[in-house]
């Protein structure tokens, strides 16, 4: 009776440890990603799955943000090509006649087979679709590219004192103010009441005032910048 009652004892401890031990398993099953027994569940179903579903995981190499101020690239069926205008023609399969052609100071250029072509005042998709037109006596289905690589059209001119005097490239929707800030400002010798702006229409040239104290509060000066505009600081 007593070896019963001792190895029923001994069996009992063993059974006791065991049942301590299951929880301590559980978690360690838990961690490798190995299901818990359905004794030790405590949690509710798949709160691992669901985390993991929530979070969206980090993509290498990302993109920066691109800056709210950046206007991108000019769109070929907006810009206007003017003289002294680099241009990128390209002719499909065609070599001979593909090539960096500059639009002369008259706003022509010239090509091989088609000869001088007026390019100022059109865009870069109505000069492709001109250049076509003029080929298709020659070429069978021609495609024409073209592509502005330089802009020197679109400029204004600084004379008088400001501190850089010279041509200025001009950027979209730029203000007098700006062209004299891009060329370095005035001088300590300007006279900033008789600044005006020369323009020429028509073969005529116009006086036109620009108020710079204005300008300088953020109001309205009365004057937006055309390519070929000439700022004149006394």
């Amino acid at each position: 009776m007593r070896k019963v009652e001792g190895y029923s004892m001994k069996r009992f401890c063993s059974i006791g440890a065991l049942l301590l031990l299951l929880p301590v398993a559980a978690g360690s099953l838990a961690a490798q990603g190995i299901p818990e027994p359905a004794a030790t569940k405590g949690a509710a179903p798949n709160a691992t799955s669901a985390n993991q579903q929530t979070a969206a995981p980090a993509t290498p190499n990302a993109p920066a943000t691109a800056s709210a101020n950046y206007a991108g690239p000019m769109e070929a069926s907006r810009y206007v090509i003017g003289p002294e205008d680099s241009l990128q023609i390209t002719v499909w399969k065609e070599p001979t006649l593909s090539g960096t052609i500059p639009v002369r100071p008259d706003g022509m250029i010239s090509m091989v087979l088609v000869g001088d072509i007026p390019a100022a005042g059109m865009t870069p998709t109505g000069l492709s679709t001109d250049i076509s037109q003029r080929l298709k006596k020659y070429i069978q289905d021609p495609v024409v590219t073209v592509v502005v690589l330089g802009v020197n059209s679109q400029r204004i001119f600084l004379v008088g004192e400001v501190v850089k005097v010279g041509p200025v490239v001009m950027t979209p929707g730029m203000t007098p103010l700006q062209a004299i800030v891009t060329g370095g400002g005035l001088t300590q010798f300007a006279n900033s009441r008789r600044i005006y702006i020369l323009r020429t229409v028509a073969g005529k040239q116009q006086k036109m005032p620009f108020n710079y104290k204005q300008a300088l509060k953020g109001e309205n000066a009365g004057v937006s910048l055309l390519p070929g505009d000439t700022i004149v600081v006394p």
